[in-house]
């Protein structure tokens, strides 16, 4: 199961995060708004259904929902640690890969909460786990047919970078595989 908290995950409230964003780990009352919210972005993310966030949650190390004003759920995130037996055509891929990373397996935003820095603030706490953990990169996919011009440049921007591409749903999309390195906070190199 993914690690809980009672403590929001956001960053510091001196300014470093969206104003009214709160980032906590879900818990199964976020559930059903996931769910919905997962669903309403397909064919982003894959469809999960009712029946498919929990099987998804069993291999999750890390799952986040971001909240807005009135405790409505502005978006998530899921992402999954190296060794697990996860299915994903795509996470397979970069296990294959070989690096230590943090496979970040969906994220969405509700459209109502879009361009509020939702998606940047996840990722953030995403990278501080990565780094905390020493991992060497968080990865994703994102696809290129049908396209998804919005997240490719999202990610860009973030500082990933293409390190493959695969067809997957039967030839039905064509996703590009992501990496963004992370520098070791340890090292002298800093």
């Amino acid at each position: 199961m993914p690690p809980t908290s009672p403590e929001p995950l956001a960053p510091d409230p001196s300014g470093g995060g969206p104003p009214g964003v709160s980032v906590q780990a879900m818990s199964p009352h976020h559930h059903a708004a996931v769910v919905e919210l997962n669903d309403a972005e397909v064919p982003q993310v894959g469809h999960l259904g009712v029946d498919g966030l929990a099987p998804l949650l069993s291999h999750a190390a890390l799952a986040l929902v971001a909240t807005v004003e009135g405790g409505q759920l502005g978006g998530f995130l899921v992402a999954v640690a190296p060794g697990e037996a996860y299915g994903s055509d795509n996470y397979r891929w970069f296990e294959r890969r070989g690096t230590d990373h943090l496979y970040v397996d969906r994220i969405a935003v509700a459209s109502s909460a879009r361009r509020r820095g939702i998606g940047d603030v996840l990722y953030d706490v995403v990278e501080e786990v990565a780094r905390r953990q020493r991992r060497e990169e968080v990865t994703c996919e994102v696809n290129l047919e049908p396209p998804n011009p919005g997240s490719l440049a999202f990610h860009q921007r973030r500082g990933f970078v293409e390190v493959g591409q695969q067809d997957t749903d039967g030839g039905e999309k064509t996703v590009a595989l992501l990496a963004k390195p992370l520098s070791d906070p340890w090292s002298d190199d800093r």
